[in-house]
């Protein structure tokens, strides 16, 4: 969601989890009773209706290196690769690029908070968040994968045993094109770190 904090990976794996902390910038404008259950209420449902507009990016497709699928963290190409071998994908593309952002007026409130926070609640602030990631950004897109067509049925029995939502398959003489609905599950995000956090 806009506005999860992720923790810094420099002292370990990137985490949306750590003992005590909170796992949304609003929780710590909650925290320091900067704002009311109503308000905080509010800004949750803010951030999970915001629009999927048309990312704009000079490409319309993202290659990735089909090495680097089988060890993606994403949870749909991961149900696949319970089932089949992802060395087997000859291309791995993301496309029909969707995102969500955060809005001007989302950015002008949380840094807001933010200063009332750094004010107010110093020891907060710094303990807390000053020094992980929020998620300002989040891009989708259509999950398209190209297997030889000798390994299509061992394909097809695999992506039985998922929740995917096939909405294309093209086959050619060697080849066949599978594309997956994103389902709202991103591929990629736009971290920045709070404490150089700017509305």
């Amino acid at each position: 969601m806009i506005g999860n904090l992720v923790w810094d990976p420099l002292i370990g794996k990137p985490s949306f989890n750590h003992p005590g902390m909170p796992n949304h910038i609003v929780n710590s404008f909650l925290d320091a009773e900067l704002i009311t259950s109503e308000e905080f209420a509010r800004h949750l449902e803010e951030c999970t209706a915001l629009e999927l507009v048309d990312a704009k990016f000079a490409e319309s497709i993202i290659n990735i290196d089909k090495d680097l699928s089988t060890t993606l963290e994403h949870p749909q190409i991961g149900e696949i690769g319970n089932n089949f071998n992802l060395h087997s994908v000859k291309k791995f593309t993301f496309g029909d690029l969707k995102m969500r952002a955060a809005t001007n007026l989302m950015r002008v409130q949380m840094d807001t908070y933010l200063e009332l926070l750094k004010k107010n609640n110093w020891d907060d602030y710094d303990g807390k968040i000053r020094n992980v990631y929020m998620i300002t950004e989040l891009y989708y897109g259509s999950i398209k994968l190209v297997i030889d067509v000798e390994l299509k049925d061992d394909f097809s029995a695999a992506i039985n045993h998922t929740d995917l939502e096939l909405t294309n398959k093209l086959e050619f003489a060697n080849s066949v094109q599978y594309t997956f609905n994103h389902q709202n599950v991103p591929f990629a995000m736009r971290l920045e770190k709070v404490k150089h956090f700017n509305g």
